[in-house]
């Protein structure tokens, strides 16, 4: 019952301001605008991003940071999502006035993040061995390398694929969802309150994105869903450290990291720079489906689908081992 009252009320809050956040983001012209590569027919609010992190937060305060015996760890989550929804918003405003944000300051502020949530004990710590059941604690070096390639490349690979209306959040949900399950069959109330409000408003925000799109998330909200889940996931199910525990997120968000690392590898094996698109066949799966001639809704079914079965095989997973 706490779930769903949280659930509700991060919910109603995402869909009773996101019109009023998206009325002021056209009245200032924070909007995403037509252009050769975006086919939408006039400009759309990039309000979605920061509604999301409002509804988080305040779900956040509500139900997990001010509780009896919370994680304070968790206050270093919220602040790693506030400078990456703030960096977000700089380059959606600059993109907003047709301009580039160089892509360094947008890396440093990552990592930056990144590095509080490893700060706060929020980590990549070992895995035990499954011959011998032996925990193998790794080298603090290697522990923060790792999580903050986790924390980057989950950013990165969520930034991607938002490149058709609710795909970006579909496979969000999902992947959320699939970390609620897990996080109640272990045992895990925070990593539950956690995917419970990020599931929330992610609903919340794909009740004005999917297709036609009224809203967008923008670059904000894209790193929003990226940190957000690298941060759960390090939180809960890595926890466990095991080999199946290792390989439950690698398949709820099997889509989005396996398709951003195809697409890297294929640009700097085709001497082209790795984080900018192209009009090529090196590109991502949703544009590959819309190039042989697939409407963009059934693209974005066609994937969510896709990642839906890999999600549930991650759940037989936790409940088979």
């Amino acid at each position: 019952m706490q779930y769903l009252i949280a659930f509700i009320a991060v919910f109603a809050f995402v869909v009773v301001l996101m019109p009023k956040a998206a009325r002021l983001a056209s009245k200032v012209d924070f909007t995403d605008k037509p252009t050769e590569r975006k086919k939408h027919a006039s400009p759309i609010p990039l309000s979605g991003g920061v509604v999301m992190f409002l509804a988080m937060a305040l779900g956040f305060l509500v139900f997990v940071l001010f509780a009896e015996g919370a994680d304070s760890s968790l206050w270093a989550v919220l602040a790693g999502a506030a400078l990456i929804v703030f960096v977000g918003l700089i380059d959606d405003y600059a993109k907003a006035q047709f301009k580039e944000f160089p892509v360094s300051p947008r890396l440093l502020v990552q990592i930056g993040a990144a590095s509080l949530a490893f700060a706060a004990g929020i980590r990549f710590t070992g895995f035990t061995n499954p011959f011998s059941d032996q925990y193998i604690l790794l080298p603090i070096a290697v522990q923060f390398v790792l999580t903050v390639l986790w924390f980057v490349g989950l950013i990165t690979a969520f930034n991607f694929m938002d490149g058709l209306d609710g795909l970006s959040g579909l496979l969000a949900l999902g992947s959320g969802s699939t970390f609620f399950v897990v996080a109640l069959v272990m045992g895990q109330p925070e990593s539950a309150f956690l995917s419970a409000i990020f599931v929330a408003a992610v609903a919340g925000f794909l009740r004005y994105n999917l297709p036609p799109a009224k809203v967008y998330m923008g670059d904000s909200g894209a790193y929003l869903l990226g940190y957000m889940l690298a941060a759960i996931s390090l939180h809960g199910v890595f926890k466990q450290a095991t080999i199946i525990s290792l390989a439950i997120p690698m398949l709820a968000m099997g889509v989005p990291i396996f398709d951003s690392i195809l697409v890297v590898v294929r640009r700097l094996m085709a001497h082209k720079p790795a984080h900018i698109a192209d009009s090529t066949n090196i590109t991502h799966l949703h544009f590959r489906l819309l190039k042989n001639g697939m409407k963009p809704s059934h693209a974005v079914m066609l994937i969510f689908l896709l990642s839906v079965c890999l999600n549930l095989t991650s759940i037989i997973l936790i409940f088979a081992f």
